[in-house]
């Protein structure tokens, strides 16, 4: 990623930067070349390319992939699965299908609707998403272990505001 003493605005991508486009400065009240906005911006970027560079990794889809990762939160039924996902129940069956194929998930009994099964992830569904984020999540631990109590106070509530104004979007 780029320097960002060198980056003339925050809220460009370097693509951007490269095809002239216009700054937002002007366009949006209030805002102004900032660091933490162009670490935003930055951090939202890459958050964007990290499913799919996982997928690669992995020789999963996007969807498998993150179908693994809301199932380390604990066996879910089809259904609940298609919607986290936002696919059709149809599209929900065809990758967990590819996911049992591979070892990664099982579908078992509903623990209390005999009627009903959930999909579980597998030992190795977990190993397969734990060991390709292990490096992330190691860093993250020693990035969130530099803050004192006042920091963390400080970084979470804009995170907070951050997320929140992402939301908007949704």
């Amino acid at each position: 990623m780029s320097d960002i003493s060198q980056t003339s605005k925050p809220w460009t991508t370097d693509a951007a930067r490269r095809r002239n486009a216009p700054p937002l400065e002007g366009e949006v009240p209030g805002l102004r070349q900032s660091d933490t906005l162009q670490l935003v911006m930055e951090l939202t970027d890459v958050s964007g390319l990290l499913p799919h560079a996982l997928a690669r990794r992995t020789g999963l889809s996007e969807s498998e992939l993150h179908s693994l990762r809301h199932l380390l939160g604990g066996p879910l039924g089809p259904n609940d699965l298609a919607r986290t996902l936002g696919v059709t129940s149809a599209a929900s069956s065809g990758i967990v299908d590819r996911l049992e194929a591979r070892g990664h998930v099982s579908r078992q009994p509903h623990p209390t609707d005999k009627r009903r099964t959930v999909v579980a992830i597998s030992a190795s569904g977990r190993t397969e998403v734990l060991s390709q984020m292990r490096p992330m999540f190691e860093a993250l631990v020693a990035a969130d272990a530099k803050l004192t109590d006042q920091q963390r106070t400080v970084v979470e509530s804009y995170l907070r505001d951050i997320t929140a104004a992402m939301r908007t979007l949704l």
